[in-house]
C-alpha cells in the first residue's frame, strides 16, 4: 500500500454530498429504514467532541434535518428492531495521536494482518459483516433480531448481572439491554480470539482495548486497538459512524489546528469497503464526485447475520473463557455500605507506588485501560478474586470525592466498567493469553506509570506469582 501525501483537488466539495440523494438514500438505509421510513436505531448522535459526555443526542425523526448542519453524526448502537454486533479496530498512537491522519497509508497497512484474522475468524462462523473504513481503522458490523434465538439466549442464558440496571437502561429495550450485557461477554471471547492470532503476524502489538505499550525498537509507542470498550458501557451511551457521513474527529478535537495540519489532513468521509480495497478508499473518501458513485451501487444496510451468531456463541459457551466467566461471576461482592470498610480498608501504603498511585489518583488514572490491567496484575498476583478486584474499582468509580465529572458516572455505569475491565484482564491471564511479559519497572516507566519516586519493588517478583494464577 503506497500512496502518502496524495490528496484530491476538489475534496473541499465533500460538505455538499449530504444534499445528493443517493447519499442520503444509503445513510437512510444505514439507520434501519423501511418502506414506511422509519428508521429503526434510537436516535443520532453528534459524536467526537473533547469530553465524551459532550455527545449531542439528536431525535431519529430529525435524521433528515440533522444533515443540514455540519459536523460529526453518528447512530446509536440501540435499535428498536435489532441487536446490532459491532467489532472495531484502529491504530493508536500514544506519543503523535496525529499519525493516522497524517499518514494513513502506513497505519492502514500495518492494520492489515489483523483485518486478514478478523475476515477469516468471521468467515469461520458464517458472519458476513458490512465492513466500513474510518478515520482510525476498521467497523465490522451485523445485527440479529431483538425476537431471534441467539438474541434471547445473550439475553436469558448469558445476561452476567441480569437484577442490575443502569441509569440509561430505561432509554432502550429491556430484552435489548440484557442481550447487550450477554454480548459483551461473547465479544471479549472473539476479540482475545482475534489477538492470539494477529499479534504473532502483526509489525506492532496488538491488544483488546488501547492498551498503552512501552517504546518499540522503532523509538513509537504504538499498538493495534481490537477495541471492543463499548461493552463496557450502557447500550444506551454508546453510538456508531455512519458510513457516508463526514469524519471530523481530528477537527473537533483541536488537533489540526492545534498542529497546524490543515495543509496535510485532508477532508474525508467514512466509506464501506463495497468493491474497493483499501487503497482505493483512502484516495476516493476524499472527492465528492467518488463518494457520490460509491453511494449509488453499495449497499449499507446492516447485514442480518443469526446463524453465525449462533455458532459464535457455540464455541464460546466451549472455551476455556466461559468457565472462567462463571467463576468470576459465582463470586459475590461486598455490599456498598461496606466498602468504606472492605475496599476502602485496601493497605495501599503496602502496594508498589505504581499501582498505589492508580488507585489514589484514579481520575483519571484508573479510567485507563493499561492502568486497570496494571493493577488488575498485581492484586491478581497478591492472591485477590477477580471480582473484588471489580469491587475495588467500582468503589473508586462511584466515590464522589475523586471529582469526577458531574455527568460522567450518570451517562456510564460504574458496575459496567469496572466488570468489563477487570473481568477482561484477569480472563486474559486465566486463560493463559496474558504472560505478563510486560509486566516489569522498565515497562511501567515507558508507559509512563512510574511516579518516579524511591521504590524498592521489583515488579518482575509479582510477575512470577502471577504465573502460577494461569494453570
Amino acid at each position: 500500500m503506497n500512496g502518502a501525501g496524495k490528496k484530491l483537488a476538489g475534496a473541499e466539495g465533500l460538505n455538499g454530498i449530504y444534499s445528493n440523494p443517493a447519499v442520503r438514500a444509503r445513510i437512510f438505509d444505514y439507520l434501519g429504514g423501511d418502506e414506511d421510513r422509519k428508521p429503526s436505531a434510537l436516535c443520532l448522535a453528534r459524536c467526537d467532541g473533547r469530553l465524551p459526555t459532550e455527545i449531542e443526542h439528536i431525535p431519529i425523526e430529525a435524521w433528515e434535518s440533522a444533515l443540514e448542519s455540519p459536523g460529526d453524526l453518528a447512530r446509536s448502537l440501540a435499535d428498536r428492531n435489532s441487536l446490532i454486533v459491532h467489532l472495531d479496530i484502529e491504530y493508536v498512537n500514544f506519543d503523535y495521536p496525529e499519525e493516522p491522519y497524517v499518514d494513513p497509508w502506513r497505519i492502514f497497512r500495518l492494520q492489515e494482518p489483523v483485518v486478514s484474522v478478523i475476515e477469516e475468524e468471521l468467515s469461520r462462523f458464517g458472519i458476513r459483516p458490512l465492513h466500513l473504513l474510518t478515520g482510525q481503522g476498521h467497523h465490522f458490523v451485523w445485527q440479529i433480531p431483538l425476537d431471534s434465538d441467539p438474541c434471547r439466549q445473550l439475553a436469558e442464558e448469558l445476561e452476567p448481572t441480569p437484577n442490575s440496571q443502569s441509569e440509561s437502561a430505561a432509554a432502550t429495550d429491556r430484552i435489548a439491554e440484557k442481550a447487550f450485557g450477554g454480548l459483551g461477554l461473547v465479544m471479549e471471547f472473539l476479540a482475545n480470539r482475534i489477538k492470539l492470532l494477529a499479534a504473532p503476524l502483526s509489525e506492532i502489538p496488538v491488544d483488546v482495548t488501547a492498551v498503552e505499550v512501552g517504546k518499540l525498537n522503532s523509538g513509537r509507542r504504538e499498538m493495534i486497538s481490537i477495541d471492543v470498550s463499548e461493552y463496557g458501557d450502557p447500550l444506551a451511551e454508546r453510538i456508531i459512524r455512519i458510513p457516508f457521513t463526514h469524519y471530523e474527529k481530528p477537527w473537533l478535537n483541536g488537533m489540526v489546528e492545534r498542529l497546524a495540519l490543515q495543509s496535510l489532513v485532508p477532508r474525508f468521509v467514512t466509506l464501506p469497503l463495497h468493491e474497493i480495497d483499501v487503497s482505493q478508499a483512502l484516495v476516493l473518501r476524499q472527492a465528492s464526485e467518488e463518494v457520490v458513485a460509491l453511494a449509488k451501487r453499495s449497499i449499507v444496510r446492516i447485514p442480518n447475520q443469526e446463524r453465525g451468531m449462533s455458532r459464535l456463541i457455540e464455541n464460546y459457551l466451549s472455551s476455556p473463557l466461559r468457565k472462567f466467566h462463571q467463576d468470576y461471576y459465582e463470586e459475590a461482592l461486598d455490599p456498598p455500605e461496606r466498602w468504606q470498610d472492605t475496599y476502602g480498608k485496601t493497605p495501599l501504603e503496602t502496594f508498589p507506588p505504581c499501582v498505589a498511585n492508580i488507585l489514589t489518583f484514579p481520575n483519571d488514572l484508573l479510567l485507563k485501560p493499561a492502568g486497570l490491567q496494571l493493577v488488575t496484575r498485581f492484586l491478581i498476583a497478591n492472591g485477590w478474586h477477580p471480582r473484588h478486584i471489580a469491587g475495588l474499582v467500582q468503589s473508586k468509580f462511584s466515590n464522589p470525592d475523586f471529582n469526577w465529572l458531574p455527568s460522567y458516572w450518570k451517562k456510564y455505569s460504574p458496575e459496567m466498567r469496572s466488570n468489563f475491565y477487570v473481568r477482561l484482564f484477569s480472563g486474559q491471564v486465566f486463560t493463559q493469553l496474558d504472560e505478563g511479559f510486560d509486566f516489569n519497572c522498565v515497562s511501567m516507566q515507558e508507559k509512563r506509570y512510574c511516579p518516579g519516586v524511591p521504590c524498592q519493588n521489583n515488579l518482575s517478583d509479582f510477575q512470577k506469582t502471577l504465573t502460577p494464577q494461569r494453570q
